[in-house]
């Protein structure tokens, strides 16, 4: 990946809706190479899909929260359990204390501790810490640089 790669990846980053005639000329390229770099970034999974950010509070999904999820046995396989509950928008296997970190919003905190039951339904599941965040200051993307 060279700097080109990484500059039209910040710009996609910044907004991915651009035309590519656009975004090829805030790196120096011609639409039709911007295109192909993009094409080729996607190809080799740099680039692994084009979404929306929205506001979660604006689509009822005020509630944040992390937590760590103990377990008596390797979580690693259980993925698609994870997965299968709503209101879980990031599930990681992490070294350290617990086994598996997970990221929830919820319209409520009654929603949240919906959550916490479904997840003591997990298989080797044994315990739950869970933290609610009450304001984010900021997310940012993985930059390129």
């Amino acid at each position: 990946m060279d700097a080109i790669d990484r500059a039209l990846i910040a710009e996609l980053q910044r907004d991915a809706t651009q035309a590519y005639a656009a975004l090829g000329k805030a790196v120096g390229l011609s639409a039709g190479a911007a295109h192909e770099r993009v094409r080729k970034l996607r190809e080799r999974g740099v680039i692994r899909r084009t979404t929306v950010e929205v506001e979660p509070a604006a689509l009822g999904r005020g509630v944040l929260a992390f937590v760590m999820v103990d377990s008596s046995a390797w979580m690693g396989d259980s993925a698609d359990a994870f997965a299968a509950i709503p209101g879980i928008q990031e599930a990681h296997v992490i070294a350290g204390a617990a086994s598996v970190l997970v990221k929830v919003r919820t319209a409520t905190t009654e929603e949240l501790q919906q959550v916490l039951r479904q997840l003591y339904a997990i298989e080797g599941v044994s315990g739950t810490h869970a933290t609610v965040a009450l304001e984010t200051f900021f997310e940012r993307p993985v930059s390129p640089a």
